[in-house]
C-alpha cells in the first residue's frame, strides 16, 4: 500500500461521461461538527460522515486527547472522557489541518489556559487568524500567536457582542462555540451564514442551545455551561462536491445528473454558468436529514460555452463561494473568449491556476490575485504534481479528464483531504481514472 502522500491519479482523458452522481456529505460540515462535539459531555453520534483525510486527522487528534471515537459504518460515535488531556495531543495530525483552529472555541470551556499547534492544510500564502483572535477577545480570551502554536488563556468567560472583522466561516464557528458554553446571551454580528455555519447552528440547537438568526449575518446565542445530551446528527451534503461534478460536466461537455445538491449554496454559481451558456435543469429533491439544507437534482446537458462578461469573484454567502471559484478557471478553458477570475481572498491561489497551461490552456496571470483565461482550448495530457491546495488540485484532475491522451496527477493526498473514493465515483460515470 502506498503512503497517503505517495498516491497518484492515472488518467486517460477525452472520453464521454454520462450518468448520475450522488453528492457526498460535507467536508467542512463534518470537521466543524467533530470540533463541536467537544462541547458536549454526552455522546455525539455523527451520521453520514465522509471518510476523507481531513476527517481522519481530526479523529486522530480527538483520540490523542482522550476522546473515544469509533466508526460504525458511515457513523462516528464520540464519547468524551471525564478529563481531556492536551499533553498527549497528536501534533503531527493537528498541523496537517487548518480545522484544528476550531478546537479553540470548545476547549475554552475545558481549560483556563492551553495551547494548540499552529494549523496547516492548504498552502495559499499567509492566512490571517486575527478575525478569530479579535472575536474571542470579546469573550475575555487572550491568544498569543507563537511560531509553532497558539497559547490561549482566560480568567473567566462572559457573554459578549462580537462584531466580526471579516465574515469568516471558521471565526464565526469559533465564536458560536465560545458563546454556546457561556451562561447568558451573546450576539455575533457580520457572521458568516455559509453552509458549515448553518450545520453547526443546527447541531447546537439540537443540544438545546437557543440560536436565533440561523442563515443570517446576526446570530443571537443563549448559552449553557453544562451541555450534556446524547445526540444523533447527520452531516449535510457538500456544495463543493456538487460543484466539482457540475464543473466536470461543463468542461467535458457531458450529460450528468448530480443528485441531492445543496442548492441554496450554489445558486450564484449556476446563475453565472447559465450566462456562460450552460444548459441545465433543477428539480427539488427535499431537505437533508438536518432539516435545514434544501436539496435539488441538477441535470446538465452538453453546451457551447462563452466567457462570462464580468469578472468572476467570490463573496461571503450568499455570494459565489470562495471554494467554488477555482472551478470556473477550468470551465473557462472551454469557453469562447476571455474570462477574468479575481481570487482576492488568498495571496497565491490564482498562481496555481497557471498549472492548467501544462495541459494546453492559455492563462495570463495579471497579478497574484487575478488571472485571465482564454478559450476554448484543446487540452492535452500531462504529468503534474498536485499543488498543495485542494481546489486547484481538483481542477487539474477535471482538466485531465477533458484532455485527450494520458495524464498523471501525482501526490494527491491534498485531493483526498476533501473527496472520498473519488476515482471510483468517476469510473461509475465513464471516466478512465485510477488511483495508483
Amino acid at each position: 500500500m502506498p503512503k497517503p502522500d505517495e498516491i497518484n491519479f492515472k488518467v486517460e482523458g477525452g472520453h464521454p461521461l454520462s450518468g448520475t452522481v450522488v453528492t457526498s456529505r460535507s467536508k467542512n460540515g463534518a470537521v466543524a461538527l467533530l470540533a463541536a462535539s467537544l462541547l458536549n459531555k454526552g455522546t455525539t453520534t455523527l451520521k453520514r460522515v465522509p471518510k476523507i483525510e481531513e476527517v481522519h486527522r481530526l479523529i486522530e487528534v480527538l483520540r490523542s486527547i482522550g476522546v473515544s471515537v469509533e466508526w460504525n459504518d458511515r457513523d462516528v460515535i464520540i464519547i468524551p472522557p471525564e478529563t481531556i488531556s492536551l499533553e498527549t495531543i497528536d501534533r503531527e495530525a493537528a498541523v496537517r489541518t487548518r480545522s484544528i483552529l476550531m478546537f479553540i472555541g470548545p476547549l475554552l470551556h475545558h481549560f483556563p489556559s492551553f495551547d494548540i499547534p499552529q494549523s496547516g492544510g492548504c498552502d495559499f500564502g499567509r492566512r490571517s487568524v486575527r478575525p478569530h483572535l479579535w472575536a474571542l477577545e470579546r469573550f475575555g480570551v487572550a491568544i498569543d500567536t507563537q511560531t509553532d502554536k497558539f497559547q490561549i488563556s482566560h480568567d473567566g468567560l462572559a457573554p459578549a457582542e462580537v462584531v466580526l472583522y471579516e465574515s469568516s466561516d471558521t471565526a464565526t464557528i469559533n465564536s458560536l462555540f465560545a458563546a454556546a458554553g457561556i451562561e447568558g446571551t451573546s450576539v455575533i454580528k457580520y457572521a458568516s451564514a455559509n453552509y458549515q455555519v448553518q450545520e453547526v447552528c443546527g447541531y447546537l440547537q439540537a443540544l438545546g442551545i437557543d440560536i436565533k438568526g440561523l442563515g443570517t449575518t446576526t446570530l443571537t446565542v443563549t448559552g449553557n455551561t453544562d451541555i450534556r445530551t446524547d445526540i444523533s446528527y447527520a452531516v449535510a451534503e457538500d456544495p463543493t462536491d456538487a460543484m466539482f461534478f457540475i464543473a466536470l460536466a461543463a468542461t467535458t461537455n457531458s450529460s450528468l445528473t448530480i443528485r441531492n445538491v445543496p442548492i441554496e449554496f450554489l445558486e450564484v454559481e449556476l446563475a453565472v454558468l447559465e450566462k456562460m451558456g450552460l444548459t441545465f435543469n433543477v428539480s427539488d429533491s427535499g431537505v437533508s436529514e438536518n432539516g435545514i439544507t434544501k436539496l435539488a437534482d441538477v441535470s446538465i446537458e452538453p453546451s457551447t460555452l462563452t466567457a462570462f462578461p464580468e469578472r468572476i469573484h467570490p463573496r461571503p454567502y450568499p455570494g459565489l463561494n470562495i471554494d467554488n471559484l477555482p472551478f470556473f478557471a477550468v470551465i473557462a478553458t472551454q469557453a469562447e473568449g476571455d474570462t477574468l477570475i479575481h481570487d482576492w481572498v488568498y495571496e497565491k491561489r490564482a498562481i496555481y491556476y497557471t498549472e492548467l497551461d501544462r495541459l494546453g490552456a492559455e492563462t495570463l496571470l495579471l497579478d497574484p490575485h487575478r488571472i485571465q483565461i482564454s478559450g476554448p482550448k484543446k487540452l492535452r495530457g500531462a504529468d503534474i504534481i498536485a499543488p498543495p491546495a485542494l481546489r486547484p488540485a481538483t481542477i487539474l484532475l477535471i482538466a485531465m479528464l477533458a484532455a485527450r491522451g494520458k495524464s498523471m496527477l501525482r501526490n494527491v493526498y491534498i485531493v483526498n483531504r476533501g473527496y472520498e473514493d473519488l476515482a471510483t465515483r468517476l469510473q461509475a460515470i465513464g471516466a478512465k481514472v485510477e488511483q495508483v
